[in-house]
């Protein structure tokens, strides 16, 4: 049970440390090149999946903390969420990176 919960602590405190990390360009002065970024969205279905990992994510870490990770299992779906929303993070990242590179 121990373990659950500091997993649960680690993985959230991970992703809220990257969500301010990515968030820094757009805080800095300089926002020409990010500016002339446009992001194209083909196919329209393809943002279903983000915008349910974050409705994932923001349930589970309500649950969890209105039951002071005390639910074993709560906890390990929450890792597993933010593991996979890190991920998804991280990718996007990169692309974008890149698009303005």
């Amino acid at each position: 049970m121990k373990t659950s919960q500091i997993a649960a602590k680690i993985a959230t405190r991970l992703f809220l440390i990257f969500l301010c990390i990515a968030l820094i360009p757009f805080l800095q002065g300089d926002n020409t090149r990010l500016a002339n970024l446009y992001l194209t969205v083909t196919n329209k279905w393809t943002l279903v999946f983000p915008v349910l990992l974050m409705l994932g994510f923001i349930i589970l870490f309500v649950l969890v903390s209105i039951k002071k990770y005390k639910a074993v299992d709560l906890n390990w779906l929450l890792v597993l969420n933010t593991v996979v929303l890190l991920i998804y993070g991280i990718m996007l990242f990169i692309r974008i990176y890149h698009a303005i590179k």
